[in-house]
């Protein structure tokens, strides 16, 4: 009995672990989101982003999500893949 007790543990950590990465994962994407819009959008946006706006989005994003691999690596922390 106490070696199921373990193992229902150890799955019970493993599944936190998997919905904390989950959660920091939608956390970033919203941050990204947030930031990058009020960056990159100015004034109401049309039916389509021009290319200005599509560019500036884009390298926002690619920025931000290095820059979360960087601080991840140097903390140890986990980082969207």
């Amino acid at each position: 009995m106490a070696t199921r007790d373990v193992d229902n543990s150890s799955e019970l950590q493993r599944l936190l672990e998997k919905e904390k990465e989950k959660l920091m994962a939608t956390q970033m994407v919203s941050k990204l989101t947030s930031v990058c819009w009020d960056k990159c959008i100015t004034g109401t946006p049309g039916s389509k982003f021009s290319a200005g706006e599509t560019a500036c989005l884009s390298n926002c994003a690619r920025r931000f999500l290095d820059m979360s691999m960087i601080l991840g690596k140097r903390f140890q922390l986990p980082v969207l893949n």
